[in-house]
Order: C-alpha cells, then structure tokens, then sequence
C-alpha cells in the first residue's frame, strides 16, 4: 500500500485514479483528505463530481460543490458542474445565484455559464430568455465546436418559438 504524507499528494493520486478510471480508489483517497481536514476545498469538488455524474447521488453532490465553492470562491472548475447539476434539478434560485457568482469569477468558461442558463430558460419554455442567453454564449465562445453548438441552439430555440405560434387557434363567429 502506498503511503502519501501530505494533503496535496493524496489529492493528486486521487485524481491521477479519477483520470484511469479508478473511482473507488480515487473516493476513497478523497474522502480520507476530508476526514484530515474538512477545509479542503479541492477535495470536495472531485467528491461532488463523483457523486454527481458517477453515483447519481445528487444531494450529496451538491453538498460537495457547495461547500467547495464556500470554501474557495475563486476556484472556477467548480462553478461549471455546481450550475449544471441545479440547472438538472431545476433549482431555480440556486441557478440564477450559482450563475450570477460564476459571472465574477475570473477563469469560469462564461460561454458555458451562459449556455447553462440557456438550456435552464429552454426547459422551463422561456424562450425569449433562452435565445438571449444562447446569444450570449456565442459571443462568449471561442471554441468552434461550441460556437456551433450555440449556434443550434439558437436555431432550436427560434424554431420552437415559431412552433408555438403556428398552433395558435382562434374562434370566429
């Protein structure tokens, strides 16, 4: 068994195991971080991540990023999955309070954040607050594969709009 002496050295075999695909090593070696100090803000963002796309335990997820983002808010690898995981819950208030946080942070993907707030406006058919928020996330992107991916979504969300309207129905006498 190996033997780690600090904090950081666990953390980064932990995420060494995260990245072959090791999870229950890497949880393990996390967990063990938190046990030695609760402060460990990192530690809690690979938690929630594991917990969150993993383990499907949403709650427990959230408590990780949550607590990661308490802890250190100028880490901006947390914002991403901590916004993607309300807009799946469909938390309405921690969405726009995790969005409007992420916004502030320097090194937060902004386009991403934007197209969050997209995909959230276009689930709950707010259309107009969708279209702008896709708007914004084109400007903000610089990848090409994202650019055009927020360019679908532009078309999508103008295309249901126009759906909407060709099924409006009205009574004459």
């Amino acid at each position: 068994m190996d033997t780690y002496y600090t904090i950081e050295e666990k953390y980064l075999q932990a995420v060494d195991e995260l990245s072959y695909g090791e999870t229950p090593k890497a949880l393990n070696l996390l967990n063990a971080i938190i046990a030695d100090d609760a402060t460990y803000a990192r530690a809690h963002h690979q938690l929630g991540k594991i917990y969150y796309y993993d383990l499907q335990d949403y709650q427990t997820a959230g408590f990780h990023f949550k607590t990661c983002m308490q802890l250190e808010p100028s880490f901006p690898d947390n914002y991403y999955h901590y916004l993607s995981l309300v807009v799946f819950l469909k938390m309405e208030r921690q969405v726009a309070a995790i969005a409007a946080k992420a916004l502030e942070v320097p090194g937060v993907g902004i386009d991403e954040v934007y197209g969050l707030l997209g995909l959230f406006a276009e689930k709950n058919m707010e259309w107009q607050k969708a279209l702008q928020a896709y708007r914004n996330a084109y400007m903000a992107s610089t990848d090409k594969s994202m650019h055009d991916e927020y360019k679908e979504s532009i078309v999508r969300v103008k295309d249901k709009m126009q759906q909407r309207d060709a099924y409006v129905y009205t009574l004459a006498e």
